[in-house]
C-alpha cells in the first residue's frame, strides 16, 4: 500500500497500542517509485483516532503529584506516555497531510512515528508493570492544538512543533531524569534509563524538524529566524524558558544565532 495512505489509515486506529504496533510496522520499499505519491492530497477533516481515555482536561486541571509516591510516579510516567502517543500521531500527520515534499521527508517522518510508537511502548509497559494504564490519569491536549494550528502549512509545521514542541522535551528530560534518580526506587531508575532512550533519539526527530524546516525557508526564500517569530506569535506557541538543554539543541541543528536567541 502507498505509504502516505497507510500512514493516515494507522493514524485514524482509535486503540492505542493497536496504533504503536502498526506505525511500527509500517515499511517503505525504496524500489516502488509510486510507494510514496507525493503530489496526491488526502482528503481527511477528522481527528486522530484516540481513546475514549484518558480524559482530557485544561493544562491547569491536571493535578501535580509528587514522583516520591506511587501514584505520583505512574502520573508523571503516564503524562510523558500522553505526549509519545500524540507524537505518534504528529509524525503519522505529517507523512498523509503534506504534499509535494521530496522522499526523504517522508521516509524521515516515518522514522519518527516508529520511534515514537516504541516510546508509547516503553512507558506503557513500565505504567502496567506499576498496575496502571495509559488513560488512567488524566491528560491535556496542548501538543495537539498546535499541530490542528498548523494543519495548512508544512512551514508552520515543521517551525512549531518539532522545533518548539518537541525541542521543550530535551529540555525538560534531564530535570524529569534528576528527579527520578533523587527518588531512588529500583522503579524510578528504570525509569530513567526509559528516559535516557527517549532522550537520546528525540534529539534526532528535533534535528530532522530542523532540516527540513531550513530546507522550507531555504525554498520559499524565507528568513528562517523571523519566520519562526511570526508564526510563533500568530498561533501562540508555548513561550519558551530556561534552563534549556543547550547540547542536545546543538546536536539537533540549532544554529548559535538560535541559542543566543533563547530566553535567559
Amino acid at each position: 500500500m502507498e505509504l502516505r495512505q497507510r500512514a493516515l489509515e494507522v493514524f485514524c486506529i482509535t486503540d492505542p497500542q493497536q496504533k504503536a504496533d502498526s506505525a511500527m510496522a509500517m515499511a517503505f520499499d525504496t524500489t516502488q517509485t509510486d510507494a510514496l505519491n507525493c503530489q496526491r492530497k488526502l482528503d481527511y477533516a477528522g481527528q486522530p483516532g484516540r481513546p475514549h481515555q484518558p480524559e482530557l482536561v485544561h493544562p491547569q486541571q491536571v493535578p501535580r503529584r509528587s514522583p516520591f509516591t506511587p501514584e505520583g510516579h505512574s502520573a508523571l510516567l503516564h503524562s510523558i506516555a500522553h505526549i509519545e502517543f500524540n507524537a505518534i500521531n504528529l509524525a503519522l500527520d505529517a507523512i498523509w497531510r503534506f504534499t509535494d515534499m521530496p522522499a526523504a521527508y517522508y521516509l524521515d517522518w516515518l522514522q519518527v512515528a516508529q520511534e515514537e510508537a516504541k516510546h508509547f511502548t516503553m512507558l506503557r509497559q513500565h505504567l502496567l508493570d506499576e498496575g496502571h494504564d495509559y488513560g488512567d490519569f488524566v491528560a491535556h491536549d496542548g501538543m495537539w492544538n498546535i499541530c490542528e494550528s498548523t494543519r495548512h502549512d508544512v512551514t508552520t509545521r515543521m517551525a512549531l512543533v518539532p522545533r518548539t514542541m518537541e525541542a521543550r522535551g530535551l529540555d525538560a528530560t534531564p530535570i524529569i531524569q534528576a528527579k527520578l534518580r533523587k527518588v531512588g526506587t529500583p522503579r524510578a531508575l528504570a525509569a530513567v534509563e526509559i528516559l535516557a532512550v527517549i532522550l537520546a533519539e528525540e534529539v534526532g526527530h528535533v534535528a530532522i524538524g530542523n532540516h527540513w524546516y531550513h530546507w522550507l525557508c531555504q525554498r520559499e526564500s524565507l528568513d528562517p529566524m523571523t519566520f519562526y517569530a511570526q508564526v510563533a506569535l500568530q498561533h501562540g506557541a508555548p513561550r519558551l524558558k530556561p534552563p534549556f538543554n543547550i547540547l542536545a539543541r546543538r546536536m539537533a541543528g540549532f544554529s548559535d544565532a538560535e541559542i543566543a536567541a533563547l530566553p535567559q
